[in-house]
């Protein structure tokens, strides 16, 4: 088979706009992560849109091997470059709402667990992590690492002393101070 047979067989059974929203996925999330991480969310709400356009414009001038068909044809470039960008956000709705484990946890209090771990028993790790980031984001005096101190000496059971609850709770109050979320 030829790479145009292969196309064509994508083409007629609709798995060119599946493989290309699989695709601008991909590249969505990519852009999302490294150039694009602090742009505005309003930005990013548009990005499948034009990277499915713009996927699928290479595509049809790959299908038909010529980019002159671009200009000739940009109404069906641009109907199916939307809908490559509309399957690729449905897809990452999906992928969002079924497939990604929910994450109970906040960036903080993961943070929290993973620095007490050791330090906490096994089975309290996220009910102590939950109650020192609380209690740190309640926290208005600026008395954070007293107040998670406490809370390791109380909940953290025999596996920590009050000195290495001092300096957990100033390492947790340093960590959270520069993360940057």
């Amino acid at each position: 088979m030829t790479l145009i047979q292969i196309i064509d067989t994508f083409t007629f059974y609709g798995l060119d706009v599946l493989a290309l929203a699989a695709a601008t996925c991909l590249v969505t999330q990519l852009l999302k992560k490294t150039l694009l991480r602090r742009s505005q969310k309003k930005v990013i709400t548009f990005l499948p849109f034009i990277i499915g356009c713009l996927l699928y414009a290479a595509y049809f001038a790959l299908y038909n091997l010529s980019f002159k068909i671009l200009l000739e044809k940009y109404v069906t470039v641009l109907e199916h470059g939307f809908s490559v960008g509309a399957l690729s956000t449905v897809i990452y709705v999906w992928y969002e709402q079924f497939i990604r484990r929910q994450q109970k946890t906040s960036a903080s209090e993961w943070v929290i667990a993973t620095l007490i771990e050791g330090y906490v028993p096994s089975g309290a790790v996220e009910s102590v992590a939950k109650s020192v980031c609380e209690a740190i984001e309640k926290d208005v005096t600026g008395d954070g690492a007293k107040k998670a101190a406490e809370i390791l000496l109380e909940q953290g059971g025999d596996g920590i002393d009050e000195n290495n609850a001092k300096m957990l709770a100033k390492l947790i109050i340093e960590t959270l101070a520069h993360m940057v979320i």
